[in-house]
This record gives C-alpha cells, sequence and structure tokens, in this order.
C-alpha cells in the first residue's frame, strides 16, 4: 500500500469524546470527516485509520496535519 498521506488541515480540531468509545483517526488525510476517517484511504490506497478508545469523557484536540509524534493528538508539529 503506498503511503501517500496528505494534510487534512492546518489546525487540530476540538472533540468531545465519551469515555469507552472507541474512535477511528484519519491518518492519511484523505477523510472528508476530519479528524475521523471515512474510509477514503481505502480508494486512495494510503494508510488506514488509527482506532483509539476514549479513556474519559472530555474534549481532546485532534490532529489534521498528520505530523504528529502522538497520534491521534495535536503535538503541536502543524507550526
Amino acid at each position: 500500500m503506498e503511503d501517500n498521506k496528505k494534510r487534512g488541515g492546518d489546525a487540530p480540531i476540538a472533540c468531545e469524546v465519551a469515555e469507552g468509545k472507541k474512535y477511528s483517526w484519519c491518518t492519511c488525510g484523505h477523510s472528508e470527516n476530519q479528524p475521523f476517517c471515512d474510509g477514503s484511504h481505502k480508494a486512495a490506497e494510503s494508510t488506514p485509520s488509527l482506532r483509539f478508545e476514549a479513556t474519559e469523557t472530555t474534549t481532546v484536540y485532534l490532529c489534521t496535519c498528520k505530523l504528529t509524534k502522538n497520534p491521534p493528538y495535536c503535538d503541536g508539529s502543524h507550526k
């Protein structure tokens, strides 16, 4: 599978997550539903989503630039 990542945005997106719920974070940037995966990586032959489970109900800031070293969370790499 070709690693054809692209930026999904230039800033993190604040998301409400619920404790125990699983989410699929877009790793490739092709999703139209940033920062979450919509399956676009399949047609683009790109990297699959990263599944994660929220450890608490809170607001998190999810990366859209795909440069973070702490996926799926923004670490400021977009700057």
